[in-house]
């Protein structure tokens, strides 16, 4: 599903450039029904089809047209997409995970949405970035999802501890939590997408950044995630999981708190007598901000080059994004509202989730600074976590992450 963190296949500029360079030439290819329109997307889980059914059937009703949804794996969607503009069969609608957005604007196979009288208005300035490719707005987002800590709220009382807020705090609260099987913290550190995803928030909130990762910023969140590990507060598996396997390990009670993001609530709320909360992911010192990954997907038009077709697929993000669609949506998958007026009544609605969206407040997108260069970076830093986690020194593991990042090898 498409809020779900999958790790993505990266496909190469040149191959994406070439595909879409041709249908844009060669013009909208095959004839289509002008009353039948398809949202491509990654909604394969049958709560999030379903959802998402839902709202189509509505803006249908609305626009007087026939939306039809197709939903392939997450990982599939870029190939995907792909295959169909080398058939010149582009959707009317694509929706992309974020980070892969600039790869497919950067080709020319996107149309700017305030082209077609679409605004950014009530949008948060790091979710307008989220949806953007070098200051041009492609992507708009319904609902945005991020990190925060997950902690059982049972055995923090039973400790008689505090939610940690600090660094500090959280260290010395994992290794008071870490008791037999059970560890004080779990987060994922493996060697794909869901690790850097982790990473982002101890790596930005320390004024770490991902234009530059051989500096003493990005080496101290690196230290300090050892720092837990040399602990025994985190398990030495945690550089194999993923995120999925952390929330599994929260559930099963082997852990006592985690880094996790909101889709994992509909699962915990389904175990019984499992006593959960969520806060602010804690800072380096008491002060700082708490900078998290902004994750999700977001409605892109692709350019087939049949100007009237697009107009209707900007009308059909139009309201698939409206705060009505957006706050249904939010509820559904328990993640926050794109718009401001929308999370602000989201907010009155699950109140238990304040600390999401204060957390989303001062997210940031992943590929804001970097676009289609993202991906080298985040397979260099995937690359320096097993090294540094395993034994290597945080320096060593980010000059070379920095080199190959550079190098884009």
């Amino acid at each position: 599903m498409s809020n779900r963190f999958t790790p993505r296949v990266a496909v190469p500029l040149t191959v994406v450039s070439a595909l879409i360079g041709g249908v844009v030439l060669s013009g909208c290819g095959q004839q289509r029904d002008p009353d039948v329109y398809t949202v491509l997307n990654s909604s394969t889980d049958e709560s999030y089809h379903r959802w998402d059914a839902q709202t189509l059937a509505r803006c249908s009703k609305q626009l007087g047209v026939t939306i039809e949804q197709q939903s392939v794996p997450a990982s599939q969607v870029m190939t995907k997409a792909l295959r169909m503009a080398s058939s010149k069969s582009l959707p009317d609608v694509l929706q992309l995970d974020a980070s892969e957005m600039p790869t497919f604007a950067e080709a020319g196979g996107l149309i700017p949405l305030k082209d077609l009288g679409l605004t950014t208005a009530d949008i948060p300035e790091g979710i307008v970035n989220f949806g953007s490719y070098e200051g041009t707005y492609y992507g708009a987002a319904r609902t945005v999802n991020t990190l925060a800590l997950f902690y059982n709220k049972d055995t923090l009382d039973k400790a008689g501890l505090k939610v940690p807020t600090t660094w500090a705090e959280m260290r010395e609260t994992a290794k008071k939590l870490t008791r037999g099987k059970r560890y004080g913290l779990a987060l994922s550190a493996g060697g794909a997408e869901d690790g850097v995803f982790q990473f982002t928030p101890f790596m930005w909130s320390n004024g770490g950044d991902e234009t530059k990762l051989d500096t003493p910023e990005v080496a101290g969140a690196l230290d300090y995630w050892k720092s837990l590990l040399k602990d025994g507060s985190l398990s030495k598996s945690t550089v194999n999981w993923t995120q999925a396997d952390v929330n599994d390990q929260f559930m099963a009670g082997n852990a006592a708190m985690m880094i996790n993001g909101p889709w994992q609530v509909e699962t915990l709320n389904s175990k019984k007598g499992l006593n959960w909360g969520i806060a602010e992911i804690p800072v380096p010192k008491a002060g700082d901000d708490s900078v998290g990954p902004l994750g999700g997907g977001v409605l892109t038009v692709p350019n087939t080059g049949d100007e009237k077709r697009e107009k209707m697929s900007a009308k059909i993000i139009g309201c698939m994004s409206g705060e009505q669609e957006q706050i249904t949506y939010a509820l559904n998958s328990w993640m926050v509202p794109a718009n401001e007026k929308a999370a602000a009544e989201w907010r009155t609605k699950v109140p238990e989730l304040d600390a999401l969206a204060d957390q989303v407040a001062t997210a940031r997108s992943r590929t804001a600074k970097l676009g289609a260069r993202w991906s080298s970076v985040s397979l260099a830093l995937q690359s320096a976590f097993q090294s540094a986690l395993t034994g290597e020194s945080s320096e060593a593991a980010l000059t070379r992450a920095q080199k190959r990042a550079t190098s884009g090898n």
